[in-house]
């Protein structure tokens, strides 16, 4: 006696069709997420593009502000921005670079583990803490500086260096450094030769995202850099206009010009910020298709 064969039909089933619905709904409620997230974006962009464009001009960007008579301009401010955040690249990309080749490539599992949880630390603490720290280390006793606010801002990109580099060093294929080691070449001179220009795009990448994040940071810079003589100066040994503590103090005075001037200050910085996440895009995408070849 022959066993009844199961009859097979493509008919869905009910926990199938569940599924599908399930499923179709996270993915709108995914896709929402993102378009709510570049609508805010947007919004933002838009927001500050209109109240700030009507005094974005060519004076505004090239002339100092002025104390007295009509409203000057931020280039002072511009000229000291580029100086401290120049000062604070240099202090941080070498200590954060070097820092995560002694990470990814030397140190023991245990200290590795130990010095990755100081770094996320560092990472997550709010920046107005590092602001109040460099002002006990560094302007109690002294005077405001652009050397101090510039240490501080290293402060806040280090962890983010360290972490970018570490990420792509951990990419670099292990046969480029048996390689290497096959030819008698030290582990040093491997690392140096080999593996960090293999991964100058992402350390760059990296880099320019620090330079995003700390460009646009206002606490530390009240604590170590907010008391300025308008004018254009390069000395930095004392505290230079900045683009964040002059919309900030623009903002708070009852003069709608200099609420204008804000906004428009906001603007610039704000374009900064997104022509330098475009570029660490560029730099990552060159990056990873370099390590595919």
């Amino acid at each position: 006696m022959s066993a009844v064969a199961p009859r097979l039909t493509l008919r869905t089933g009910g926990r199938l069709r569940r599924r599908r619905i399930v499923n179709r709904i996270m993915e709108a409620f995914g896709t929402a997420a993102a378009l709510l997230a570049v609508g805010v974006l947007v919004l933002v962009i838009i927001s500050v593009a209109v109240r700030g464009a009507p005094a974005l001009s060519w004076h505004f960007l090239t002339t100092p502000p002025s104390l007295f008579g009509p409203p000057g301009g931020i280039s002072s401010a511009i000229i000291g921005s580029a100086l401290i955040i120049g000062m604070a690249t240099a202090m941080a990309l070498p200590v954060g670079v070097l820092g995560a080749v002694y990470l990814t490539e030397l140190a023991p599992h245990r200290v590795a583990g130990v010095v990755q949880l100081c770094l996320d630390i560092l990472n997550g603490m709010p920046t107005i803490v590092t602001g109040i720290f460099v002002y006990g280390l560094l302007v109690v006793g002294h005077v405001q500086s652009a050397f101090a606010a510039a240490f501080a801002l290293a402060i806040v990109m280090l962890p983010l260096v360290a972490r970018a580099t570490q990420e792509v060093l951990l990419l670099v294929p292990q046969s480029l450094r048996e390689a290497s080691f096959a030819l008698g070449v030290s582990k040093w001179r491997t690392t140096v030769g080999v593996v960090l220009p293999t991964t100058l795009g992402g350390v760059l990448t990296g880099t320019v995202v620090a330079i995003a994040r700390a460009a646009g940071e206002t606490a530390p810079l009240l604590f170590t850099c907010s008391i300025f003589a308008p004018a254009v100066s390069t000395d930095v040994t004392h505290a230079l206009p900045n683009i964040p503590v002059l919309i900030f103090t623009y903002s708070e005075q009852p003069d709608k010009a200099l609420h204008a001037q804000a906004w428009a200050a906001a603007l610039v910085l704000m374009a900064f910020v997104l022509l330098a996440s475009l570029l660490a895009r560029v730099l990552l995408a060159r990056q990873r298709s370099k390590l595919a070849r």
